[in-house]
């Protein structure tokens, strides 16, 4: 169940990062070289392949969105739900 939720959790993060980074405009070129993030891995996580993100890289997308941090954890927060848990 914890790589199912993992899982669940990584795509719609990306789908969230991909939502906002259209709406700013900003090519995944743009906003890679903005944010110091790889082309291919920002890909990968707006596709949800990545199997993980830390917090500086988290910080960095929110950056690159132009977003704070909170805000972009509060929306992720209220699309997977309340009852979301990565502990068994």
């Amino acid at each position: 169940m914890q790589d199912v939720n993992k899982i669940k959790l990584m795509n719609v993060l990306g789908s969230i990062v991909k939502k906002h980074r259209i709406s700013r405009g900003k090519t995944i070129y743009k906003i890679s070289a903005e944010s110091s993030i790889s082309k291919s891995a920002w890909r990968e996580i707006e596709i949800g392949a990545c199997k993980d993100i830390n917090l500086s890289t988290l910080w960095k997308i929110s950056e690159g969105l132009e977003m704070p941090i909170t805000e972009l954890i509060e929306e992720l927060k209220n699309k997977i739900g309340d009852d979301f848990s990565l502990i068994d």
